[in-house]
This record gives C-alpha cells, sequence and structure tokens, in this order.
C-alpha cells in the first residue's frame, strides 16, 4: 500500500514538473488574428503544416505560410 502511494506521488511530481516546464506559444497570424498555443507547436515540415494544442485542448493545424510571428509567453 505505502509503495503504491509512493509511486503516485512520484508520478504526480514529475508531470507537475514537466507541466511547468512547457511554456505557452502565440501565433499572430497574416490576417491579424491571435493563436493562443498550450505548449510549443510542432512544425510538419513534409506538409508545410504547423501542428499545436489550442486553448481548448484540441489539436488543430494551421499552414506554416499563414503564420506571421510566433513567440513564447513567459509564465
Amino acid at each position: 500500500m505505502m509503495k503504491n502511494k509512493l509511486i503516485m506521488a512520484i508520478i504526480l511530481a514529475t508531470t507537475a514538473l514537466l507541466a511547468g516546464c512547457s511554456s505557452d506559444h502565440v501565433m499572430q497570424m497574416k490576417d491579424g488574428s491571435t493563436v493562443v498555443v498550450q505548449g510549443k507547436p510542432q512544425e510538419d515540415k513534409a506538409t508545410g503544416m504547423v501542428i499545436y494544442t489550442d486553448e481548448n485542448g484540441k489539436q488543430q493545424a494551421v499552414n506554416q505560410a499563414d503564420i506571421k510571428e510566433m513567440s513564447s509567453l513567459k509564465n
């Protein structure tokens, strides 16, 4: 029983640590809109798409050519 609690505590601590390392990003689009992204967006070089998780936790993709600027939000 104590071993299970210790394992759960380690898992929770690791998750909290990793979540703290991940900073949100903001994408300024060429059409003037702004998109807040959870974590760092991933670029798919083969397709030219940028894949990201939006504020609602839904995975999205946008053409890299539509992005004017991308920057990190300081937490």
